[in-house]
């Protein structure tokens, strides 16, 4: 029997992270697999990276590339257009601050891993989002058509991340499993989450693990980090996603950000607007 733990979105969540890693290694998987977005979107990017890259020089444990790894890489690379640009993404240079002593364990992650469970058609394809791309989630509302043509083909299980919200359906016969996230899960759950497999008679067969984590503690490293006061406007944003546990970057984006970025309207007083709205 072969098993194997897949995270992902611990989204520098320290607290999270913690318990997760505790009940990894207390399940004893035969492999882990880190599914992306380890990093950024949260106050201890520094300390969970150097807790998973201990665990991956110890014990094995393989990375896979998230939309955020790739965007704070990035972020390191090119300097902001103008003022907005660089207020806008004041959070992700905060994190690329606080990582820069270790950000050579962050870099040539890959994109997409693959795994056999040892039988015949057991092949395991993990990645971040799908073959479309890292920021390509997979949720409950797409369809199967939508779906089509981003999955590769002759696979037992195609596992992914992204949308932190944990889900397993099928398409054509491939079942898909997305692990949710550890850090910062978008469905009204506030508990994090992460997969367990296990190769049984032939098949894999898998749960998804919602565990309790201390909150209080995760707040204040919100505040005491410094994370919310210098990461700029939009940290405050990341902050109330956390703790309402859904999503609140897509309505801001739609509703705000096109006026912010027109000139029409100031970024910090169209955030304090947001965040009235929805609170």
């Amino acid at each position: 029997m072969m098993k194997v733990a897949i995270f992902s979105d611990v989204q520098a969540n320290l607290p999270a992270m913690e318990v997760a890693v505790e009940a990894i290694l207390n399940w004893s998987p035969d492999l882990v697999i880190m599914d992306g977005d380890l990093v950024n979107r949260g106050p201890s990017s520094l300390a969970c990276l150097e807790i998973f890259d201990r665990l991956r020089r110890e014990r094995g444990w393989l990375p896979v590339n998230g939309n955020h790894e790739t965007w704070i890489l990035h972020l390191l690379r090119e300097a902001p257009a103008n003022k907005l640009e660089a207020q806008m993404r004041q959070f992700g240079y905060w994190t690329a601050r606080q990582l820069l002593p270790m950000i050579a364990a962050l870099t040539d992650w890959p994109d997409h891993l693959c795994f056999d469970g040892g039988h015949d058609g057991s092949w395991v394809h993990v990645t971040h989002g799908t073959l479309a791309g890292n920021r390509h989630g997979i949720s409950a509302r797409m369809t199967d058509d939508e779906l089509r043509g981003t999955l590769p083909p002759d696979i037992a299980l195609f596992v992914t991340a992204h949308t932190h919200r944990p889900l397993a359906r099928v398409l054509d016969g491939t079942p898909i499993l997305n692990v949710g996230s550890v850090g910062s899960p978008f469905d009204g759950d506030p508990r994090g989450s992460y997969a367990l497999l296990e190769m049984r008679g032939g098949r894999w067969r898998w749960e998804i693990v919602r565990f309790e984590y201390d909150r209080d503690r995760m707040e204040r490293d919100f505040r005491e980090s410094g994370f919310i006061d210098e990461g700029g406007p939009l940290a405050r944003i990341l902050f109330e996603e956390w703790r309402q546990a859904r999503p609140l970057m897509p309505h801001w984006r739609r509703d705000y950000e096109p006026a912010v970025l027109a000139g029409e309207r100031p970024l910090e007083p169209a955030v304090a607007d947001f965040l009235a709205r929805i609170s």
